[in-house]
């Protein structure tokens, strides 16, 4: 896990995490004290989740269940770049431009141009097709 940890945060300049402030994870015993310790090095905060506390990671693996089933399964990838392009463009759809049915179905981060009333609708597509989204044409 130590090397795993030296991995994440050794690429792009030391920061593979991105702006991630906060590392969460469970209380397994692999999670060492000198794993957050790396972690820790890089300013990535380690979480430790409550113990006895199934429910926490709900959401969580709510989101990857729904990346798998609507992106990477219906995608051939070349390498890590080919993946991050992927995915990038899948989080931006499910942010900006899907309905979300547990809010009401409205979308969570919507753009300026996207609240128009009026005016002939058109689809809109990322990956190939794969996410399609539909707005008014300004």
């Amino acid at each position: 896990m130590k090397q795993m940890a030296r991995n994440v945060t050794m690429t792009d300049g030391g920061r593979a995490l991105g702006t991630c402030r906060y590392l969460l994870h469970d209380r397994d015993t692999k999670f060492t004290p000198s794993f957050r310790a790396i972690l820790a090095s890089s300013k990535v905060e380690p979480l430790a989740l409550p113990a006895q506390s199934p429910n926490l990671n709900a959401d969580a693996e709510r989101w990857v269940r729904s990346v798998k089933e609507e992106c990477l399964s219906r995608l051939v990838l070349f390498g890590e770049r080919s993946l991050r392009r992927a995915l990038g463009e899948y989080v931006d759809h499910y942010h900006a431009e899907r309905n979300h049915q547990g809010k009401g179905d409205i979308l969570l981060f919507p753009r300026a141009r996207d609240r128009q009333r009026m005016g002939p609708v058109r689809c809109r597509e990322r990956l190939g097709g794969l996410l399609r989204y539909y707005d008014r044409a300004a």
